[in-house]
């Protein structure tokens, strides 16, 4: 279990470099100028059916997505993101009145970034205490699991199936194609992976998008096939 820890912390680390080497040199070819069209789809068709016990949608790894926009009309928005730069560009290109602010508690070194309906926490994903994250909470993730290598993708489904035990429904767009055809990120996350990564838990395919020759982003991907899958995942309470 040690070893195993300490591998999961290492691989962190260098996850995290490679992240902010992509954010300083701009190179955003998962970044998106409009909501993604599957969240404006489905988000106000999930909300629809929970009107009354959900309080708030979770972004991690967010970067600057207009995603963040498109969910404040519904709910009030928490975003975890690991650049600062990140974080400063999505207030500054949408000409919004922030206000910046270390997180007291020296354990936890976030920087707050709060405006109207929106906060984000930049820092560390990973070490988020769970009581950030309401049980009645909608995470949403278009693009950070399948940003994440395999051993991370663990990691990072962990995280968020201890926010799902507690009450909260998940959100999340995967890409699928031929892996051995290209090296990621992004991903390719099949069903079959999903049910692996969070155990116990009810997963439902909303949608299937067939993007062949379209790319992902601003990426353009040389696969024989692509495609983009929009999930819902809940924990079966007493499974």
């Amino acid at each position: 279990m040690a070893k195993a820890a300490t591998k999961a912390l290492v691989l962190a680390a260098m996850e995290a470099e490679f992240w902010h080497q992509c954010w300083q040199q701009n190179q955003l070819g998962f970044q998106l100028t409009e909501p993604h069209p599957l969240l404006q789809q489905y988000l106000p068709r999930i909300l629809a059916k929970r009107p009354d016990d959900c309080n708030e949608i979770v972004l991690p790894l967010c970067g600057k997505t207009p995603d963040l926009l498109f969910c404040q009309q519904f709910l009030p928005v928490q975003g975890f993101e690991l650049s600062p730069i990140a974080c400063q560009d999505f207030f500054r290109e949408h000409n919004l009145a922030v206000s910046c602010q270390p997180w007291p508690d020296p354990e936890l070194q976030f920087m707050h970034y709060q405006a109207e309906r929106i906060q984000l926490w930049q820092g560390d994903f990973f070490q988020v205490p769970d009581k950030w994250v309401s049980d009645s909470a909608l995470i949403y993730d278009r693009a950070a699991l399948i940003a994440l290598p395999a051993e991370m993708r663990q990691h990072y489904a962990t995280k968020l199936m201890s926010w799902l035990v507690l009450g909260a429904e998940l959100l999340v767009i995967t890409l699928e194609y031929p892996q051995q055809e290209r090296s990621g990120p992004p991903f390719s996350v099949p069903a079959a992976e999903l049910t692996v990564l969070f155990p116990n838990c009810q997963i439902e395919l909303l949608d299937t998008v067939d993007i062949t020759g379209q790319g992902f982003g601003r990426r353009r991907m040389a696969t024989s096939y692509l495609l983009e899958k929009i999930w819902t995942i809940r924990y079966k309470n007493g499974a």
